[in-house]
């Protein structure tokens, strides 16, 4: 197939690896990636490069997601969430007595700009090794806090059980952010701990998981989203000419329209072909990532 992004919604069960490596298959080449990890335990929206499309993969990463979760307050567990070991229990009488209004002002508290510590089994490199598998080689790992943007913690639903209390909710947050930290912090701050149960992407920048295709029977040809229209949904847009196409595949410099940005643009000429993802420097536009020719359409 040409090159091109595919939205596929990721079963239970299956790592993001695991989806790549069936996505190799069905669309007949190695040259596949994925932007965002999710956790086997997590469910939706993957965003599969495949092909030359995989260099709009780091252009892709950092746009802001949405998830909708289950946070069950009552206790934590060593990976913050139902994946891991329980650690011990709140009274359930404690666990009774947190009233609706709490869990909403402990939830504004995370919401906005704010410190969060990622879970120690997270992705985030210590010194060269991911902090999952200093934790499965037995080492003690301790993350530093950095900053991250949460524009919606807001409560859906909630349900009680004996000694638990379950709460359905929608995260909205820049890149970066862990749900399940989320979770944990919201149960230490009302005091009777917690942990993730459930979590789906349901959006990754434009991208939603109702354009998604499971990976039963999923059409590679059909869902095929073509580069310039991937990387229109991404970023701002610069429509060029076929003089200044050729420019930028010869690694030239282009002239920059007057209203063009600081940050990367897509450079789209004739026929709705992605170009080269390109950024200002002065005057001029120069290349950052470009696009063979043969597989932009």
């Amino acid at each position: 197939m040409n090159s091109g992004i595919l939205l596929v919604d990721k079963p239970q069960g299956m790592t993001s690896h695991d989806v790549v490596a069936r996505i190799r298959r069905l669309a007949g080449t190695r040259k596949v990636g994925h932007a965002g990890t999710l956790d086997p335990m997590a469910t939706g929206l993957l965003v599969i490069g495949v092909d030359s499309a995989t260099r709009l993969l780091h252009h892709l990463v950092g746009l802001d997601k949405e998830y909708l979760a289950t946070v069950r307050l009552g206790w934590g567990t060593t990976t913050d969430d139902a994946e891991g070991e329980a650690l011990a229990a709140a009274p359930a009488d404690a666990v009774a007595a947190v009233t609706g209004e709490a869990i909403t002002a402990r939830m504004a508290e995370q919401t906005g700009v704010i410190e969060q510590v990622p879970s120690a089994v997270s992705a985030v490199k210590v010194d060269g090794k991911r902090a999952y598998q200093r934790v499965r080689d037995g080492e003690q790992v301790e993350l530093k806090a950095r900053t991250v943007t949460v524009t919606a913690f807001e409560l859906l639903d909630t349900r009680a059980g004996d000694g638990w209390l379950d709460l359905d909710v929608r995260v909205a947050c820049s890149s970066g952010t862990y749900v399940r930290a989320l979770a944990r912090d919201l149960g230490a701050a009302l005091g009777v701990g917690g942990h993730l149960t459930a979590l789906r992407r349901t959006r990754i920048g434009r991208f939603d998981v109702a354009e998604a295709g499971g990976l039963e029977g999923f059409d590679v040809a059909a869902r095929r989203v073509a580069p310039a229209e991937a990387a229109r949904r991404a970023l701002p847009v610069v429509v060029i000419d076929d003089d200044a196409a050729r420019d930028l595949r010869h690694g030239k410099r282009i002239d920059a329209p007057a209203d063009a940005g600081d940050g990367p643009l897509a450079a789209i000429g004739p026929g709705d072909v992605l170009v080269a993802i390109v950024e200002r420097r002065g005057p001029q536009l120069k290349v950052v990532t470009g696009f063979p020719a043969e597989e932009g359409a």
